[in-house]
């Protein structure tokens, strides 16, 4: 092959490398910011110029739609129509290709529809009621989201093992995932799960279908390795069984989505799985700074589950990480808030500006400072914090009670949740509305009184209406931040988001108790509610030049000049929810996070944290992130706000952070990263240095404990020996002291 082949120009010693080793198992660590899609594109014009293949006996796979257009770019760009013959796109892209051709071996017809989440749902819940489940007590969403997991590891009905769905549906969900698929096939549809699903079926059946796909593709290549389940691993290690020219780009230290079925060990146990597998590692990293590269690399050491690489760089030294400990949250956000219009001032472009946060809750306070500063944001992966669906319905309550006559506010919660106030229910109040001029509200009394409604309709609006008169009448004595706690409870939503097992549920939850955080900084309902109004008034698209906040889960595969990470600490990032339920593992892909937000800076990252922050409604007295440890002393820049090193209080020895101070860096620097501290009485202020909690009985308000049926939970009342506990799954109960262990 000519030297001088236009896509090899400018490829690095380790690129070229990948690019060319074309025979045989190749697994390339291509780290952040190294050029994998360079590489792939590269590889896959090699094996074509080189007439090893035709385009058609390749198949390159990718994780997102939008990948596989640029990487069908690049390619049409390099070799020109030659591209259309390649199999290229995502698993479920291509598996749905071969399953068309094959789809009567799987009991279905090739015109087979595709079911989305909505129709997925309304599917199931068919399969509870004709299988006798009440749906109340097992939603859908749950049992589907055990099928879904069960589908990501490749499993039908048949293999999955007995004791897997443990007493879930009363122990029958193995028979409602038999009972779904059976329903699935009558309509002559699958779900996304099931596209790789009868793919492994049809190719553990079918032998000569498996080694007639087996024949035709000579080389595979495989995007985002790391991020692949069970199914899709199966599926590749299929497919490339003859040929064996099977070549899978990923880094073990970006693999950050195990909540959603990746399994890391499929790259960890590349090697072993095809041996003799070439290994080449990209490390020569286009994006960042030296400093930058260093501090991430100084962190992601410390996992142990990895496969190892170094990043470096050519590029010329910039600053050093920025490293900043701030008194609470509040002080958190406006000091992003001055750096980021200094830099504004310098001629930063803000659309190069990214705050990544941990857990989306961590937004409203950033949005209100920016709204504050009339600072252009958008937030990417999610809406705004008060465009929020669940945020919007507790607003809808709210505003309801505030003004009965808010007809948009009763449309968009009278059946949320399902109160069994149908579509039929519903034209018949707003016929009623519109013949009396009058709100729906109104309307729906005299509905209510009449006998026009079904029983079933007219029971179902009665105590509807009846709660708002309740709730109405509480508004009149009740601290407003408590009434949208009892609304939320008696309601059922709180109860419906609890139950719910989708991987965002837990999210939604905590976006509702950080809406209580807010309404705290209001005196009452009427103040918070016109705030909400400016706030919405204010939140118009600014254009293209916005800076750009999200979560560190959406922020992979992105990049910025400028990045801050803020809220590292202990039981936040890392996620104690995470350490909790995945221990060591939990931890560590924690740690993957923190190598993720850093690496996505290119001049300058900052990292945060505060000596207290309220979450959930409650101050909590926070210990910096083992994380901040980790990252090495040279490359960082480490200060505190005036007054908060050992001489002003705050985070001296004797503080909760329990930290000893040195000087260097520029400011004072923590050096020992102390127990995670209780948390605090809800709706109190930060402590003074050296202010205790009082312990009652032996447990206190804000300590930590595990009940052996409820789970882990934060104490939030003591009386004698009973307590009540905030519980993370079965949220309040009160329990006796004997019956749980501190945590």
């Amino acid at each position: 092959m000519p030297a001088a082949a236009p896509y090899l120009a400018g490829l690095n010693d380790a690129q070229r490398r990948a690019v060319e080793a074309v025979d045989g198992p190749v697994l390339v660590l291509a780290g952040a910011g190294t050029g994998k899609t360079r590489v792939l594109t590269a590889r896959l014009a090699h094996i074509l110029a080189t007439r090893r293949a035709y385009p058609g006996e390749i198949l390159a796979v990718t994780f997102t739609n939008k990948a596989a257009r640029e990487m069908r770019e690049r390619l049409e760009a390099l070799i020109g129509p030659a591209a259309e013959g390649v199999w290229l796109g995502t698993f479920h892209a291509l598996a749905v290709r071969i399953l068309r051709r094959h789809a009567e071996l799987v009991g279905l017809r090739s015109n087979f529809t595709i079911l989305d989440p909505d129709d997925q749902l309304r599917l199931l819940k068919q399969v509870l009621a004709a299988a006798d489940i009440d749906e109340r007590r097992w939603p859908a969403r749950g049992v589907l989201g055990l099928i879904e997991r069960w589908k990501d590891r490749g499993l039908v009905p048949d293999k999955v093992p007995a004791g897997d769905a443990g007493d879930y549906a009363s122990g029958r969900a193995i028979e409602l995932y038999r009972r779904y698929q059976e329903r699935l096939a009558t309509v002559n549809a699958a779900d996304f799960g099931d596209l790789l699903l009868h793919n492994l079926t049809l190719f553990t059946r079918e032998p000569e279908i498996l080694e007639r796909y087996q024949q035709r593709f000579r080389y595979l290549l495989v995007d985002e390795y790391q991020d692949t389940n069970v199914a899709q691993y199966l599926w590749l290690r299929l497919l490339a069984q003859r040929h064996r020219n099977l070549c899978c780009v990923g880094d073990d230290d970006q693999s950050i989505y195990s909540w959603r079925g990746a399994q890391i060990e499929n790259i960890l146990k590349f090697e072993s799985d095809f041996p003799g597998a070439l290994v080449v590692r990209l490390e020569e990293n286009y994006r960042s700074t030296p400093d930058i590269l260093a501090a991430a690399s100084g962190v992601i050491a410390h996992n142990s589950g990895r496969l190892g690489k170094t990043l470096w760089t050519r590029a010329a030294d910039g600053g050093k990480v920025v490293v900043r400990g701030l008194w609470d949250a509040e002080q958190e956000a406006r000091w992003v808030g001055e750096e980021i219009e200094a830099l504004q001032r310098q001629g930063h472009a803000l659309k190069e500006i990214a705050i990544l946060v941990r857990a989306g809750f961590q937004t409203r306070e950033f949005e209100e400072r920016f709204i504050a500063l009339a600072l252009p944001y958008r937030v990417i992966g999610g809406p705004r914090f008060y465009e929020r669906a669940e945020i919007r319905d507790a607003l809808a309550y709210l505003r309801l009670i505030q003004q009965p006559a808010d007809d948009l506010a009763f449309e968009r919660i009278v059946n949320t949740p399902r109160r069994g106030i149908g579509n039929a229910c519903l034209q018949q109040l707003h016929g009623a509305a519109r013949s009396a001029q009058i709100p729906l509200v109104a309307a729906a009394r005299d509905l209510v009184a009449g006998d026009t409604l079904p029983r079933a309709a007219r029971n179902s609006l009665g105590n509807f209406l009846l709660a708002l008169d309740r709730w109405r009448a509480e508004a009149e004595h009740l601290p407003h931040t408590d009434l949208v706690q009892l609304v939320l409870d008696e309601s059922g939503y709180t109860g419906m988001l609890q139950a719910d097992t989708a991987p965002d549920a837990p999210g939604r939850l905590e976006n509702l108790k950080e809406l209580v955080v807010a309404m705290a900084d209001f005196e009452n309902l009427a103040g918070f509610l016109e705030h909400i109004g400016l706030v919405m008034d204010n939140a118009a698209d600014h254009g293209g030049d916005v800076v750009s906040l999200m979560t560190l889960h959406s922020a992979k595969g992105l990049e910025f000049d400028t990045v801050f990470l803020p809220g590292w600490e202990e039981g936040l990032f890392p996620s104690q929810r995470a350490m909790d339920e995945h221990g060591l593992g939990g931890l560590e892909e924690e740690r993957r996070l923190a190598y993720v937000g850093l690496t996505r800076a290119r001049h300058r990252a900052y990292v945060s944290f505060a000596a207290n922050r309220r979450i959930h409604g409650q101050w909590q007295s926070a210990a910096r992130a083992r994380f901040v440890d980790e990252l090495p002393d040279a490359h960082i820049d480490m200060t505190a706000e005036p007054g908060l090193g050992p001489a002003g209080g705050g985070w001296a020895a004797s503080s909760p952070w329990g930290a000893s101070w040195n000087a260097g860096n520029g400011g004072e620097r923590m050096v020992h990263t102390p127990p995670r501290p209780p948390l605090l009485l809800a709706g109190t202020r930060p402590p003074a240095r050296g202010q205790e909690v009082p312990r009652v009985g032996g447990f206190s308000v804000g300590d930590r404990v595990f009940h052996q049926k409820f789970g882990y939970g934060v104490i939030r009342q003591v009386e004698d020996n009973k307590l009540a506990v905030d519980f993370e799954h079965a949220g309040d109960k009160k329990v006796m002291d004997a019956f749980v262990e501190r945590a």
